[in-house]
């Protein structure tokens, strides 16, 4: 495996490598080193994929290290009759991947060519490094012993969030959302949604929150001693081309340990499950 590393010039640095095959004929492979400019301080990771998974694990380097992975484009489509290229031979670039890394102010961004074909990414990071992260198609997001405030999103595909500390704003469509706190940022809402899985979120039992909780077809369940508001659900009015619509807000809200920052788990076609950590 190459590895690329590139010491900062300045404020501003960029990581480029146009990718080589290696071992496996099928895949081709890749290694960015990443340098931080203060790597005392906390940084950010700001990932975003068309098709592919990401894989982000807190480690005690100082680097953030970026491996990808994907397969090599088939040369060997169909083909549809071009007159114009009757008795000639059809060249077809079956090259590396486009992966680069900008990195300013201990702030990282990862671009790759992951619309054309997926791309899967495993990527080591100092521990204390916030997170922000979107994948769309063939891949799941997981991340394991961060500290920082994490912005997860995907569509197709689960997230997996484990041994994590601070806060969590997490989203997918079809798909798990499970997630592990060991501490939290008691100053901060989290909101954790999904349309069709299953939210199972573990926090430390002394979480203070304000919960707010929907399943439109599942059911929601708790280890925490939540104190419900039983107060009758809010309603609202609407007039649209001389029709009223009613509409009414099911949300089971209540408080955890006295009540604290906003707390949302939103979810369609699947359980609600609020654990606290043994």
């Amino acid at each position: 495996m190459h590895t690329i590393r590139i010491l900062m010039a300045g404020l501003f640095a960029l990581l480029m490598f146009w990718a080589s095959p290696l071992a496996a004929q099928s895949d081709i492979k890749e290694q960015i080193v990443v340098p931080l400019t203060d790597p005392g301080k906390a940084a950010f990771l700001n990932v975003a994929l068309v098709h592919g998974s990401i894989r982000v694990m807190g480690t005690t380097g100082k680097d953030i290290i970026i491996d990808a992975v994907t397969s090599a484009r088939k040369g060997d489509r169909d083909d549809k009759a071009d007159a114009s290229a009757s008795g000639m031979k059809r060249i077809s670039n079956t090259g590396g991947m486009d992966l680069r890394a900008e990195e300013k102010d201990n702030q990282v961004k990862v671009h790759s060519d992951s619309w054309k074909r997926p791309v899967d990414l495993t990527i080591k990071v100092p521990q204390r490094c916030s997170l922000k992260l979107n994948t769309i198609n063939n891949g799941e997001i997981t991340v394991d012993n961060v500290t920082g405030t994490l912005e997860i999103s995907n569509v197709n595909g689960a997230i997996q969030l484990s041994n994590i500390s601070g806060s969590a704003v997490a989203n997918t469509v079809n798909g798990n959302l499970v997630a592990s706190f060991k501490t939290i940022d008691n100053d901060v809402p989290m909101a954790f949604s999904t349309l069709n899985g299953t939210i199972d979120v573990t926090f430390p039992a002394t979480l203070k929150a304000a919960v707010k909780l929907k399943s439109d077809q599942g059911d929601i369940y708790s280890d925490f001693d939540i104190d419900v508001d039983k107060s009758l659900p809010k309603s609202s009015r609407s007039e649209k081309n001389g029709m009223y619509r009613v509409t009414v807000e099911e949300w089971v809200k209540g408080k955890i340990n006295g009540g604290g920052p906003e707390m949302m788990m939103k979810n369609m076609h699947g359980n609600i499950y609020v654990r606290k950590a043994k």
